[in-house]
């Protein structure tokens, strides 16, 4: 496992601990009792619910006129993704990412790169999201940790790549953030 794979790992797993915490603080509902197993599938799936609400509220908030915006102001921005290309690769990365599981819905992360209009873009990225999903309610105490077909060094498991992919997303969600608000966008996650 690279220092990355680690971090990323790590950041979820945070993730994972703090969503309680965040919970309680913004009204969401009474504290779970401590201590009470939870299954995997029910974790990871909280997680993700909420990276999903963040995400498709993101790519949904930039008008599609805007959908092909790349910063050009002061900085290195040479070579960076548009905005559309942020989004395709989110959706084309949940289907790499979960790919094998044994869930149906898989699509060619390449057909999606070649998507070309927002609402073609935002049905691609909701059905990732669906496949995400569904993958990960298969996570289960038994099978969280058995290694999947991948190269050694990774040490990849159900948990460990669920992990990845959802830490994958706030990367990405973070630069929808900032796109969003260099066109004068207030991300919906942050109206409040």
């Amino acid at each position: 496992m690279n220092t990355r794979q680690w971090m990323a790992g790590a950041l979820c797993c945070a993730a994972l601990m703090m969503q309680p915490i965040a919970h309680a603080q913004m009204g969401a509902g009474k504290m779970a009792e401590a201590g009470k197993p939870i299954p995997p599938a029910e974790a990871f799936t909280a997680v993700l619910t909420t990276m999903e609400s963040q995400i498709v509220s993101a790519a949904d908030a930039m008008p599609a006129d805007k959908y092909d915006f790349v910063p050009t102001a002061s900085g290195d921005f040479k070579g960076v993704s548009s905005f559309a290309s942020q989004v395709k690769h989110l959706a084309a990365a949940n289907f790499s990412f979960f790919k094998g599981w044994g869930v149906p819905g898989e699509q060619d992360p390449k057909a999606i790169m070649q998507l070309k209009s927002k609402d073609e873009i935002m049905k691609a990225l909701r059905d990732s999201y669906a496949f995400a999903h569904a993958a990960v309610n298969t996570i289960t105490p038994e099978n969280a940790f058995l290694s999947l077909p991948a190269p050694e060094e990774r040490k990849a498991t159900r948990a460990s790549t669920a992990a990845f992919a959802m830490a994958h997303s706030m990367d990405h969600y973070g630069q929808l953030v900032e796109y969003l608000r260099m066109n004068g966008i207030i991300p919906p996650a942050s109206r409040r």
